[in-house]
């Protein structure tokens, strides 16, 4: 017998207005996933809560305390800063202007996303550190010493390098859908270049560009492994020391503090936003020729490519020939670590793809509150960093769940928790794209919902749900701290083994896993930009 949830699963947004009108099983699935992912925080919370007001506040106010804040407050304002400065010239480089070699540059510019920040800190550090290969070469010629590369100043650096991507590629995508009819409109009325950037161009790109930054800041907030190798205190690394010191409080506290600022920088991406709109209107081909400066034009994505992109991978190969038979069998590559890695980075691929279905369907097709909390839960995955999650699972697995405490299934778990919003953001995008008459027609036809979802509206997401899978692939095998702090015991993937290379000091032991992980990650990569239709203007 119908009941007044059983209404047609494809139907258009504008059935969303009354919430008895959301379909029961869909909305059922999705309550349930956004449910999964918040758990661990409830649980993170409670433990805080268990520490006592008194003490809590001696912890959050100690000066070490408000220093790893200070520092963390300092280090994602210079990187986020660096990577506007950086990404939005690029986008606008390779999308607006008549550059030479455009197609080169637009995927040299986004490779750095393949390569994790901890690795090119790795490689950074051995070129440009005391006694590195760049003093090496300067030593000759009379220079002992080059400006240190510990601290601030280094992981800046780094993590500028390998996130700027992703202000580049939201920019990237605004600058090519934007309506530059108003462009040629301005420039009718007299307006320059300059003006006409910043009067037109600006308002219209904003929402993405804050969109990238707030990826950007995420990131940075999050990262444990760059900060960790630059020696430069922040919430991830501090929180880690502590909980492997046993300074369970300490930890905690940190945690809930690390995720109060990430929620205060998602309410400021909000406002520094603004209102998105929707522009309609023709597109005319208004290209920037840049005269004399196309050639120079070129130093800035050759110079950013070759230190984000050159310097490592010289680096690791320099390394393959250096591996000491001294560093004993621990340290010994197998292929093994890379199935571990693959293993888990698939499972979690197909487990996110296939629970974000239910709720970026939702969200697409129905307006209201709950599909919007679900879709918003889901995102408090990746908002919070994968040192807080993996610490927020051990609790919750060492008191409730003891039998997949430690083994690949509450791994797997944490990379889902993580990494959802990435196949959610992706399968909304392609739902929304999807003309709601479509698979309303195939239902005259005589098709049940269920059908016309999976013959008509299924085929059309397909190329959103594979680039979204390859992104989830593509960080799953990057993440560092939730696998330290989740792995099965002697369960080695590439990234603890490279971490494991570096702490023991023998980083020759790290280049066979970090350039098959650049290789691997390099394959998702080239699938994320097939599907996303990655062309040159």
């Amino acid at each position: 017998m119908a009941t007044e949830y059983q209404v047609d699963v494809d139907a258009g947004p504008d059935a969303a207005d009354d919430e008895s009108s959301l379909p029961f099983g869909i909305t059922v699935a999705a309550g349930a996933v956004a449910a999964a992912v918040v758990i661990p925080f409830i649980w993170l919370i409670r433990t805080g809560s268990s520490v006592g007001f008194e003490p809590a506040i001696d912890l959050i106010t100690r000066p070490t305390t408000v220093q790893i804040f200070v520092n963390s407050a300092i280090l994602v304002v210079l990187t986020t800063t660096v990577c506007v400065l950086l990404g939005v010239p690029l986008a606008y480089l390779t999308v607006r202007t008549n550059i030479p070699l455009s197609r080169v540059w637009t995927v040299a510019v986004s490779l750095p996303l393949v390569i994790p920040s901890y690795v090119g800190a790795f490689a950074f550090v051995s070129a440009f550190g005391p006694r590195g290969g760049f003093q090496r070469l300067l030593s000759p010629i009379g220079i002992e010493q080059i400006p240190e590369i510990y601290g601030l100043t280094g992981t800046v650096l780094v993590l500028s390098l390998y996130t700027y991507p992703y202000v580049y590629i939201t920019t990237r995508a605004s600058l090519k859908s934007m309506d530059t009819t108003l462009v040629d409109a301005a420039r009718t009325l007299d307006h320059g270049r300059w003006a006409t950037f910043r009067r037109v161009t600006v308002p219209q790109i904003r929402p993405a560009v804050a969109a990238g930054t707030l990826l950007s800041s995420l990131y940075v907030l999050s990262d444990f492994g760059t900060p960790s190798i630059m020696r430069y205190d922040v919430f991830t690394r501090v929180i880690y020391v502590e909980f492997g010191a046993f300074g369970r409080d300490t930890a905690t506290l940190l945690s809930l503090q690390l995720v109060a600022v990430t929620l205060f920088i998602l309410w400021a991406e909000s406002r520094i936003r603004g209102e998105e709109r929707t522009s309609a209107g023709g597109r005319s081909r208004d290209i920037v020729s840049l005269g004399r400066w196309r050639l120079p034009a070129m130093i800035l994505p050759a110079g950013v490519s070759a230190l984000a992109l050159a310097v490592p991978i010289v680096i690791l190969l320099s390394w393959l020939g250096t591996a000491s038979s001294t560093a004993g069998e621990s340290l010994a590559f197998q292929w093994t670590y890379i199935g571990n890695s693959v293993t888990v980075a698939a499972a979690t691929a197909v487990i996110a793809v296939i629970a974000g279905i239910p709720v970026a369907y939702l969200s697409a097709r129905h307006d209201g509150f709950l599909p919007a909390v679900f879709e918003r839960f889901t995102y408090v995955g990746y908002a919070v960093p994968g040192v807080v999650i993996g610490l927020a699972l051990v609790y919750f697995g060492t008191s409730y769940a003891a039998p997949i405490y430690q083994t690949i299934y509450l791994l797997t778990f944490a990379c889902v928790v993580r990494f959802i919003p990435q196949s959610v953001g992706s399968l909304r995008a392609s739902f929304l794209a999807v003309d709601p008459s479509l698979p309303e027609a195939a239902r005259t036809l005589g098709e049940s919902s269920v059908g016309a979802f999976r013959y008509v509206t299924l085929p059309l997401v397909a190329p959103g749900l594979l680039g979204g899978a390859a992104l989830v692939f593509l960080t799953t095998m990057k993440e560092l701290p939730a696998t330290l702090l989740l792995r099965p015991a002697g369960f080695t993937t590439l990234v603890t083994h490279i971490w494991a290379a570096y702490q023991s000091g023998y980083f020759g032991q790290a280049a066979v896993p970090a350039l098959v992980l650049l290789f691997v990650s390099g394959i998702s990569m080239l699938v994320i930009l097939t599907q996303e239709g990655y062309d040159v203007k």
